[in-house]
């Protein structure tokens, strides 16, 4: 059919609207008929960069018009997307932040440098956005159309340049010792932010064969949560060593533990170097992961009004005003509920769907997300405000009562982990009544946390609920911003209580369960009678399970497998976990007299044998998509700020 000039001007018209709705399309020609893509440089008229929101970019001039076809500052400011980089900290929970929107910045404000504009490299964009997208699936929000990594965003052959360069290079600078100090000084100051990263990173460096660092996640105001890892090979879990963490600063004013494992971290490193058997042993033989700082955004609040100045609550939540420790699930009110019932199962309970309704911190998903990609054994949270260590459960099992003893059903273990530290730390074992942490002095400076005050949403009771990990809480002092001066004798309080605490990893047995092939189970799970809380084996079929001295009744189970018992005995001096291997036998060919084992009573967390599902530590799509036909929740909140609709965010 021959074309007609009516429908070249309706095409022409429809190429026109698809140009302003997109502007990521170049209008021109084109042999392959697509968008023409901007050039990686071109020459261009610089001035000076005046946009609030980009303030912190990598440089200071841009030029006009911009890739959006931009021609003035107003142009840029009014847009619906120099909005959206205003309030992407917002909706996405400070997830990746500020890399997003120093991205988008690169985009709305070019960098411009010696007459020519650059464009940023795609590589960045690629990998931000495989990391941000799970974020933006999370609240029904497409990936906005300038962060297209094809269009705006230029091969390394073509040049470029790293937008989120500086968030790495202000790090990387490497501090010098003070000259003539042996590579073991430790300085015994506080910290800043960037000053700890690059302590640990120099210390991984002289460590490498046994340590490295990396993020477990970003703060609500970008800053990355550095670990640094011990191990004999750092960087991966190995067949029957148990993984142990350390965490501080979860509250940004209570710093001395943050210090505190900063000098571990060193002198971990400078003791095994030195030949130390003890320090060499504990590294062979276990993975220590120590994150110093859990809440480096809060720490920055109460730096600011320094030692001895700090108030008690300056400083203690992090950048959305949240309490860290009172954000996690409540898991503790299942636990009791869920106990009621004879047979049904009480441990490694899921995360309920409305908890991620709730306003949860980057820096609780990012703890969340670690303990269920690590099998961790062993933990300790280092707090301040008093000197004792507490236990879980920190929920009383009646909600009304501020304080009442609520034992979990591993209460032996638990008492045995906290008198570990307690029982060497020179200050809680001191006799004086009139000193911090006196009033602790007649339980043997530990308390069950429940019976000490009552609270919901805390990281112990979290970690023991949900995973196999036992954490404990311990209180380091009176003073939450200790003045320098009182550091080094922290330190000498508390370095044995560590690595003593470390050394419990290896209480209790060890093993691992294979089918009659020799191949490892995941997920079977370990119960011992008469303590009613299971742990689960790991992807390799390895498992570690803490116990007290004395006889205890093994069993081994798995779906689509017989039960296996063992009856083990564990001596009061023993120091080391003892080796209780299971091999499963396929439903048929094994023992026939084991009845199935207790369920959780939780239909939609299970599979059809009873096996624990994959549990999600972020909120799956279907859960926040909205009906049909309406606006995902946020909608109405961006629109009212900015008279612009910008439809090319929907989904739907």
């Amino acid at each position: 059919m021959p074309t007609t000039p009516l429908l070249l001007a309706a095409l022409a018209a429809l190429a026109a609207l698809a140009v302003a709705a997109y502007p990521s399309c170049s209008p021109g020609p084109d042999p392959s008929g697509k968008c023409q893509r901007l050039a990686s440089t071109h020459s261009a008229t610089c001035v000076d960069l005046h946009l609030r929101t980009c303030a912190d970019a990598a440089y200071n001039h841009t030029s006009f018009p911009t890739p959006l076809e931009h021609r003035s500052w107003e142009a840029v400011e009014a847009s619906p997307e120099y909005t959206l980089l205003g309030v992407l900290h917002f909706l996405l929970e400070g997830q990746c932040n500020p890399d997003l929107r120093l991205l988008g910045c690169s985009v709305l404000a070019p960098r411009c440098q010696g007459g020519h504009t650059q464009r940023p490299c795609r590589r960045v964009c690629e990998g931000l956005r495989e990391a941000c997208q799970p974020a933006f699936d999370a609240i029904d929000m497409a990936w906005p159309y300038f962060l297209d990594c094809t269009q705006y965003f230029a091969p390394e052959e073509e040049g470029c340049y790293d937008p989120l360069e500086q968030l790495r290079g202000e790090l990387d600078v490497e501090e010098a010792l003070p000259s003539g100090l042996p590579p073991t000084f430790i300085r015994f100051a506080h910290h800043s932010y960037a000053q700890m990263v690059r302590v640990l990173k120099r210390t991984a460096a002289r460590c490498s064969q046994v340590a490295k660092t990396y993020s477990i996640g970003r703060s609500f105001e970008g800053k990355d949560l550095v670990v640094i890892e011990f191990s004999s090979r750092p960087g991966q879990h190995e067949l029957m060593e148990p993984e142990v963490k350390l965490i501080g600063n979860i509250h940004g004013n209570e710093v001395a533990g943050r210090e505190i494992l900063i000098y571990l971290a060193q002198y971990l490193c400078s003791e095994y170097l030195l030949g130390n058997p003890r320090i060499q042993r504990l590294l062979n033989t276990t993975r220590i992961h120590l994150l110093p700082s859990m809440n480096p955004d809060g720490y920055e609040v109460a730096a600011a009004e320094g030692a001895g100045y700090n108030g008690w609550t300056s400083g203690r939540q992090n950048a959305q005003n949240l309490d860290l420790n009172r954000n996690f699930p409540d898991l503790t009110s299942e636990y009791y509920r869920l106990a009621s019932t004879r047979g049904v199962r009480t441990d490694h309970i899921p995360i309920s769907q409305y908890y991620w309704w709730g306003k949860v911190a980057p820096e609780t998903k990012a703890i969340m997300k670690w303990i269920q990609t690590i099998p961790f054994v062993l933990s300790a949270s280092l707090h301040g405000g008093d000197l004792v260590v507490s236990y879980p459960f920190d929920f009383s099992k009646h909600p009304h009562e501020e304080k009442m003893f609520s034992p979990t059903p591993d209460e032996k273990m638990f008492k045995l982990l906290a008198r570990a530290y307690a029982d060497v730390h020179p200050m809680m074992m001191d006799r004086s009544e009139n000193r911090c942490g006196g009033n602790f002095l007649k339980r043997g400076s530990i308390i069950n946390g429940a019976d000490w005050y009552s609270f919901t949403g805390g990281m112990s009771d979290f970690n023991y609920l949900h995973t196999n990990c036992f954490e404990i809480t311990v209180e380091l002092g009176c003073v939450k911003f200790p003045p320098e001066e009182a550091l080094y004798g922290l330190w000498q309080h508390n370095k044995e209580p560590l690595l003593n605490f470390l050394e419990m990893v290896h209480r209790g047995i060890k093993g691992v369960v294979t089918d009659k092939y020799g191949k490892p189970v995941k997920n079977a799970r370990i119960l011992v009678k008469g303590i009613r809380h299971d742990v689960t084996t790991a992807p390799d079929g390895d498992y570690w399970r803490l116990l007290p001295p004395g006889s205890h009744i093994v069993i081994a189970q798995a779906p689509g497998y017989s039960k296996v018992m063992k009856r083990v005995t564990i001596p009061l001096r023993m120091k080391r976990a003892g080796r209780v291997d299971f091999i499963l036998q396929p439903l048929g060919t094994g023992p026939k007299n084991f009845l199935p084992g207790p369920s959780r009573a939780l239909p939609r967390s299970l599979d059809p044998q009873g096996a624990p599902a994959q549990l999600d530590f972020e909120p799956p799509r279907a859960r926040r998509q909205p009906a049909s036909g309406s606006k995902p929740w946020w909608w109405a909140y961006f629109t009212s700020l900015s008279p612009h609709k910008p439809r090319w965010l929907l989904k739907y």
